[in-house]
């Protein structure tokens, strides 16, 4: 067990766990405070919304999801927002014949391939520990292997800035990281969507990936009663794994009708694999309650989550919501070095290479298709970065059988029109800046709305309220402008 400071009193978590999830475990389920003075706890679980954030042994804005519990930190929540120097960093620099940006399973594979030319590899992560999201703090035998290559993995690193070719800026806990390289692989993969709804700001409401990563970072829910809603077969993934932690599961609310399941399902029936892995989840859920054709329309609850409700007035009382209506590509790196975009996603050729010189991309980024898709996608860039062209082709026919799946998947669960007309007027839209549907009806297009309300202007720099807004109202981004993500300012002096 670990001893730590919490809001001036001394508790103990234990050893592994994430702050976060030691946060949680105290019972304090809100860490900080809105602008307009609402009570927030983390969504997201991977460091991209920055509701988690507390005050970490004097040093503001720490977002608790993305670090490991050490002995002695003096934490506090809802802090005073007076700025305080940050301590210095060190600058510093590196160069990699191919730099590989994420270490989920795209990024994983890609350094593998290109680490048995004996090129060096290089590979960036926000996480403190490959795996991304799908594997964090799992153990697997592409897990193993990618510890084993010659590739060296850059953790607790963030990209802030591409400003010139072969060169991107970097900020980590303690450094100021300038990265050069000969080819770069984008393999950033995605994160979740959020759709807004009544309620949806309440502490304990998660996304689905949000509530599997604190979970998987130590957060204690064994008899927690957990609604797991939205849409995809993310929901089944993330039930069963909350499940085996000891979560019970009161219900799964897929927004997709039966109809649409049935015809996924065939799809599966020509992989054995993915069939037979589906078929042990469902089991394992099998005396789990299942709405499809359904959604929460409203959460409830004093100060944290204590209800939902659902289309039909259903009321389902739970401690958490884990809800999640798919996933959009982190795109934004992609777009600062100039790489073609085909509306979200990265365009590609058969090598994998963008329209950017000596860029590639993999997974999520080109399309949300699953493991699979990442692991054969990433091999083939990493082997076409390294100039291995023909062993690449080689891998093309499972990349094809890939995307199919990921057609398929993309079609049966489209989202349905009523998820976009939940919000109301006084539904918060963007979190970070609190700032309601109702304040952006006042405006015709994104540039307006955030030159006039600061909506995407927060830390998650419209991460989480930009997508929504999108499905929502029609609006795109105009521009995509360094830093990628808060920085402190040394790091572009």
């Amino acid at each position: 067990m670990i001893e730590f400071r919490l809001n001036g009193k001394t508790v103990i978590a234990a050893e592994g766990c994430t702050l976060a999830a030691a946060i949680a475990n105290t019972g304090t389920n809100a860490v900080r405070q809105s602008v307009k003075g609402s009570a927030r706890g983390p969504l997201c679980g991977m460091g991209i919304c920055f509701e988690c954030t507390v005050t970490l042994n004097d040093q503001q804005h720490i977002r608790s999801c993305q670090l490991p519990l050490r002995p002695g930190m003096v934490v506090e929540t809802y802090a005073s927002q007076v700025y305080k120097q940050p301590a210095a960093v060190e600058h510093s620099s590196r160069s990699f014949d191919v730099l590989i940006i994420g270490a989920g399973p795209a990024g994983m594979a890609a350094a593998i391939a290109a680490s048995t030319t004996g090129l060096t590899v290089g590979v960036v992560d926000d996480n403190l520990a490959a795996g991304g999201q799908i594997w964090r703090n799992d153990r697997n035998a592409n897990l193993t292997q990618f510890a084993a290559c010659t590739a060296e993995l850059l953790p607790g690193t963030r990209i802030v800035d591409a400003p010139q070719p072969g060169v991107l800026m970097a900020q980590s806990e303690s450094q100021i990281l300038e990265l050069r390289y000969g080819k770069l692989i984008l393999a950033t993969g995605a994160r979740e969507l959020f759709l807004p709804f009544p309620g949806w700001t309440l502490p304990n409401v998660f996304g689905a990936g949000g509530l599997q990563a604190l979970v998987k970072g130590g957060l204690a829910i064994r008899g927690k009663r957990v609604v797991v809603a939205g849409s995809g077969p993310l929901l089944i993934a993330v039930a069963a794994t909350l499940q085996k932690h000891g979560a019970n599961i009161v219900a799964i609310v897929e927004q997709a009708s039966l109809a649409s399941a049935v015809y996924f399902g065939l799809e599966l029936a020509r992989q054995p694999t993915k069939i037979a892995q589906a078929a042990r989840l469902l089991w394992a859920l099998r005396s789990v309650p299942f709405y499809r054709d359904n959604f929460p329309v409203r959460a409830e609850g004093n100060g944290k989550l204590e209800r939902i409700v659902l289309r039909g007035q259903k009321t389902l009382p739970c401690d958490y919501l884990a809800c999640g209506f798919g996933l959009v590509p982190n795109n934004e790196l992609a777009a600062l070095t100039g790489c073609q975009l085909n509306e979200k996603f990265v365009k590609v050729d058969e090598q994998q290479h963008t329209s950017a010189e000596n860029i590639y991309a993999a997974g999520e980024l080109t399309g949300i298709g699953g493991v699979e898709k990442s692991l054969v996608e990433g091999s083939i860039a990493g082997l076409a970065a390294a100039g291995e062209s023909k062993q690449a082709k080689a891998l093309f026919a499972k990349r094809d059988q890939a995307i199919r799946f990921q057609t398929v998947l993309a079609k049966q669960f489209a989202l349905c029109p009523e998820l976009l007309q939940l919000a109301t007027a006084d539904t918060t839209i963007c979190r970070c800046e609190d700032v309601t549907k109702a304040d952006l009806e006042q405006h015709s297009g994104w540039r307006e709305a955030k030159l006039h309300t600061r909506c995407g202007m927060g830390p998650c720099q419209g991460r989480v309220c930009g997508p929504a807004i999108e499905l929502i109202k029609g609006w795109r981004p105009e521009s995509i402008r360094p830093p990628l993500s808060p920085v402190n300012a040394g790091t572009f002096l």
